[in-house]
């Protein structure tokens, strides 16, 4: 498939809104870093070493597509995918911002849905990603195991028997192992209780970012936690203290919920309300501000106050108001004020139909 086609439509299979606990748990990611023996690392290695790596991708994903358990992996070389399509990529999470940016030597394989990517030449030669809806990363770990099985009896991997996978930044050797869910807390968050249950998920073994992962903030009530021990453990028991302290979280969003919904009914609605009034309104709109509203009516749609919109919708916008995205479907750049325009048009007809 062109990448053309890929930058142009939202929907992509972490979206689609029914796996596993999804009115909280947005998706899961499950992610490997793997480096070729032999191959020094991408930030020390030459042009022909570089080629060498993409080589060795395009081998592997030969040898995915003979086992066909992901339908046909395409392979693009990211040098000729324009700035504008690799930043979608990066808002779809597909891509990292880092793999979105000195794009010379690399490359990026994805399956047909979208729910596994692998990147080539970012900070280490392979970033075996896997994305699924709602709260299962034992299932997406799973997958991303499947695959590099299936790389590594393609390709000789850089392992050591006392410090496991070698990799490019000391805090993923062992497993290479970084498994996530994107969270959605605004119970928490509004009750001021946020804080404190991350600091007790940290205390766990996980850690909070951004909804663009390592470096970027929480937008919209929506947070990442993801483990922080790479080595010394399974992969399993990894991704399983990952689900568990997850699932308590989640508990502890839910009961936050019926708390603001049990002292203050009135306050909640009237806030989930404006915010669905305003964005099937508004005719200008920033990324920030509509992240805020389409969080409080994610809340709403979850608590049933609100049933003209559904889950999948709100996922797909996620992506569709991103600035990239609003430009990919504008066919060019645009101003911020053009792009604020659009986004508002993009929100009115997917919250409530009213494009005008």
């Amino acid at each position: 498939m062109p990448i053309d086609q890929i930058t142009r439509k939202a929907q992509t299979r972490w979206m689609d809104g029914t796996g596993p606990m999804s009115d909280i748990a947005v998706s899961s990611r499950v992610r490997l870093a793997r480096n070729l023996a032999g191959v020094p690392f991408p930030h020390a290695m030459s042009e022909t070493q570089a080629k060498k790596v993409l080589e060795g991708a395009k081998e592997a994903v030969k040898e995915l597509n003979r086992f066909g358990f992901l339908g046909k992996m395409e392979f693009y070389l990211l040098s000729e995918v324009s700035p504008l399509d690799r930043q979608v990529l990066v808002e779809k999470h597909l891509i990292s911002p880092q793999q979105a940016q000195e794009v010379k030597s690399k490359a990026l394989a994805l399956a047909p849905d979208e729910s596994v990517s692998i990147m080539v030449n970012e900070e280490d030669h392979f970033r075996i990603q896997c994305l699924s809806s709602g709260l299962q990363p034992v299932e997406t770990l799973q997958l991303a195991l499947r695959v590099d099985d299936a790389m590594d009896g393609k390709l000789t991997f850089c392992f050591s028997e006392r410090h496991g996978y070698l990799t490019s930044c000391p805090t993923n050797t062992g497993t290479g192992l970084r498994a996530s869910v994107m969270i959605h807390l605004p119970g928490l968050v509004l009750t001021n209780q946020a804080g404190r249950v991350f600091q007790t998920a940290s205390q766990l073994g996980l850690t909070v970012r951004g909804f663009f992962g390592e470096g970027t903030e929480a937008i919209g009530n929506i947070f990442q936690l993801s483990n922080q021990i790479t080595l010394g453990r399974p992969e399993e028991e990894i991704v399983s203290n990952l689900q568990a302290v997850t699932s308590k979280i989640i508990e502890q969003e839910r009961a936050a919920r019926e708390a603001l919904r049990r002292e203050s009914p009135d306050g909640l609605e009237d806030r989930i309300w404006r915010s669905y009034g305003i964005l099937s309104y508004a005719r200008v709109i920033s990324s920030e501000e509509a992240m805020k509203m389409l969080s409080d009516v994610r809340l709403g749609v979850d608590l049933g106050i609100i049933k003209t919109v559904d889950r999948l919708t709100l996922n797909q916008l996620l992506v569709m108001i991103r600035p990239a995205f609003i430009q990919k479907q504008a066919g060019g750049d645009l101003t911020p004020y053009e792009r604020d325009r659009r986004r508002a048009a993009i929100i009115r007809t997917k919250v409530s139909g009213r494009p005008e």
